[in-house]
């Protein structure tokens, strides 16, 4: 028996890195998942380790920013496995510059995949839960208590220089967070978010030959930090080390557990010891 059987999670940005790891431990525990990825891919690859290990899983491909891309992820998860329990908003990257050098697509593009995208999911998930709740009600059944899970940065708690608007993006997640607690409480929906500090994915490390960059639909976007500077950084924080997309996924499981069915509108650094 698992923690999350019988529960059915959407957890986007899910192909690879920390939204990978938290796909992998919610269908461990029982869960259903929707795995998304912008590439078709890694999201199959997700689902393939899922399904081996014994588990369900479906992809929805594309991105976050898209179009009516919210409304297809949240049916996917109707259509495929009859309902909606947990919403992970993870899905995101970084593009960053001094704020005189930034320039509007770069501020647009951040916000859109850290903020609008979330939002959209959540309006998107609204009308399903509401209309769970309401059969449950009317059946006289038990309403059971459904998780999101938000993904901030400690960018967001306390800003960080180069990131005016990643930092401006995961400071808005943790105040949309705040408000749809407010919102979904009546639907008994916890609603939380996860800032992370320092872990270790394809957005931090930089490869052994020089500068690395991702493909984000058609823009190559520089990625990694400097490995001298990533070794203070991890001299700054108390356990001594940045952190594995295992551990990153761990503290989002903790806001998906009952065990923190009476906890909503919070904040929880995952940093190792380290915020700002």
């Amino acid at each position: 028996m698992g923690t999350l059987d019988g529960k059915v999670a959407i957890v986007s940005g899910s192909g690879r890195g920390i939204g990978r790891e938290i796909a992998l431990k919610l269908a461990s525990e029982g869960a259903k998942v929707v795995v998304n990825d912008m590439d078709a891919e890694p999201a199959k690859d997700t689902v393939a380790t899922i399904e081996a290990a014994g588990g369900q899983a479906v992809a929805c491909t594309g991105s976050v920013t898209e179009e009516g891309f919210a409304e297809r992820f949240v049916q996917t998860a109707v259509d495929s496995f009859g309902g909606l329990d947990i919403i992970i908003n993870n899905a995101g990257y970084t593009w960053d510059s001094v704020i005189q050098k930034m320039t509007d697509e770069q501020w647009d593009a951040i916000l859109d995949v850290h903020l609008k995208a979330p939002f959209r999911i959540l309006r998107a998930a609204q009308p399903v839960i509401s209309a769970q709740v309401k059969k449950a009600k009317e059946a006289g059944e038990p309403i059971p208590c459904r998780k999101v899970v938000n993904i901030s940065s400690l960018a967001g708690t306390g800003g960080n220089a180069g990131q005016a608007n990643y930092s401006s993006g995961k400071a808005g997640v943790i105040g949309l967070t705040k408000a749809i607690a407010k919102e979904w409480g009546r639907y008994n929906v916890t609603v939380n978010s996860v800032a992370f500090g320092m872990i270790k994915t394809r957005l931090t490390e930089t490869p052994a030959g020089g500068d690395g960059t991702i493909d984000v639909q058609g823009k190559e976007i520089k990625v990694g930090v400097n490995p001298g500077l990533l070794a203070a950084m991890e001299q700054m924080i108390p356990l001594g080390r940045a952190g594995t997309p295992s551990e990153a996924a761990g503290a989002v499981y903790l806001f998906c557990i009952p065990e923190s069915d009476y906890v909503s509108a919070q904040t929880l650094v995952c940093g190792g010891g380290f915020s700002i």
